[in-house]
């Protein structure tokens, strides 16, 4: 292809600032067909009729470019002597075919509509793989996570390391079934986690909640929680993150409706497989902050038989969420490791708060006062003392579950943690 003159480099450079200007457009396109580049003229003048459909000097350079004959000059005192008139093929006018043309271009400009057709119920089609919104694999990796090396340790040793070590995993007989669920206060980064723990493993990743499953339709929720291990087999490796477990698989003994309790069953069907190799390259991740509501099935062996306690962040993990949100804003002299210090115990989600509080206190002097300041330490400190932990209530109620209801030692960790903390 021979190089473009500069005129042409100078207007595709004015068209990429300018895309809706369509005599711009068109002008390139035409300085493109003079060049004998047809391929590059018409994808110009598809987008401009795109923008203009009406606009008839796009349309005599699209018949151009397609290579339309041209329109015959009829002289002035010549009578037209037609024995019949003849109608013009379907999708010809003006002597040129434009359905044709639109079948060559239908690669360049994407269609601006699109239907999809809806089942009876009015819902999607249930049966689309492409109906579940899967993520590539992340670029996030456990070590992005800050801090929390005890729970990296448990992740290697329970879940990734038989994953990473197929080899291994055949020599001592290690099965792949089964799944990891995530249980603490809200907001300490069980999602993030799995996440994480999708890119270590180059998975795809599935999340699913609550909203995702339940259907007001007899038998959708079951037939959607179907769907979605289908599709997680489909897109194998995949990660399956059930967020929100104790809503997506309570326990049936205290659920009043029938269709809860058939939506569970087909979790714990999903769970099992069809067979022993049904699930494999599907990995199944859960989260949830009520763990004591989750129904025991859901934990039994080979199901969701892993169970890993995600603390509030500790004091490296704190750094490292403070430095996260604190990395746009304007600050100075910030003393990270006297923050972390002061911010004992409040969650990531709190830590984020806190570095927001911080901005509204400098935004609002700087609006009263008219002149510009940073955030400082005295804000960010100011802010951490008015934020009250949102764990305390959690930890609360799992006191008693952790003193009370810790059969075969679920919550050893939570108990562990507990004493540590003096919370008992």
């Amino acid at each position: 292809m021979s190089e473009e003159s500069p005129l042409v480099r100078s207007l595709r450079a004015a068209v990429a600032a300018a895309p809706e200007d369509v005599p711009l457009r068109l002008h390139l396109a035409e300085l493109l067909l003079e060049a004998g580049r047809n391929d590059a003229a018409i994808a110009e003048v598809a987008v401009a009729l795109q923008r203009a459909p009406g606009d008839e000097k796009a349309r005599e350079l699209m018949g151009r470019a397609m290579g339309a004959p041209a329109a015959p000059v009829q002289e002035q005192a010549a009578v037209p002597t037609a024995p019949a008139e003849e109608k013009p093929a379907a999708g010809r006018r003006d002597g040129f075919d434009w359905q044709a043309a639109e079948g060559q271009v239908r690669d360049v400009v994407p269609p601006r509509f699109v239907e999809s057709p809806l089942t009876v119920d009015g819902s999607g089609d249930p049966g689309d793989a492409d109906a579940w919104e899967v993520d590539a694999p992340g670029t996030v990796r456990l070590a992005d996570v800050g801090g929390m090396q005890d729970v990296k340790d448990r992740l290697e040793a329970a879940f990734l390391a038989p994953m990473r070590n197929p080899e291994l995993r055949k020599l001592y007989g290690k099965s792949l079934r089964g799944g990891l669920l995530l249980y603490g206060p809200p907001g300490c980064g069980k999602t993030f986690i799995a996440r994480a723990v999708a890119g270590e493993l180059g998975a795809n990743f599935l999340s699913v909640s609550v909203n995702d499953v339940l259907d007001m339709w007899i038998g959708n929720s079951e037939r959607n929680m179907h769907e979605i291990f289908a599709t997680a087999r489909r897109q194998a490796p995949c990660v399956v993150f059930l967020d929100e477990l104790d809503a997506l698989g309570g326990k049936r003994s205290r659920t009043q409706h029938s269709g809860m309790r058939n939506t569970v069953n087909q979790l714990l069907t999903e769970l099992d497989g069809i067979d022993a190799q049904a699930n494999e390259g599907v990995f199944v991740l859960a989260a949830t902050n009520l763990p004591w509501d989750v129904d025991l099935a859901l934990r039994r062996p080979g199901r969701l038989d892993r169970t890993l306690l995600v603390l509030p962040p500790d004091a490296p993990a704190r750094e490292a969420i403070l430095r996260y949100h604190l990395r746009d804003r304007p600050i100075e002299n910030v003393d990270l490791g006297k923050l972390a210090k002061a911010t004992d115990g409040l969650s990531g989600a709190d830590l984020a708060h806190v570095c927001e509080s911080a901005a509204e206190t400098a935004l609002l002097d700087s609006a009263r006062t008219g002149t510009v300041r940073m955030i400082g330490m005295k804000d960010l400190l100011g802010a951490a003392k008015a934020v009250a932990p949102s764990t305390e209530a959690w930890f609360s109620s799992a006191r008693n579950v952790a003193m009370f209801a810790n059969e075969g030692g679920t919550y050893d960790d939570l108990l562990a943690y507990l004493k540590k903390r003096r919370k008992l």
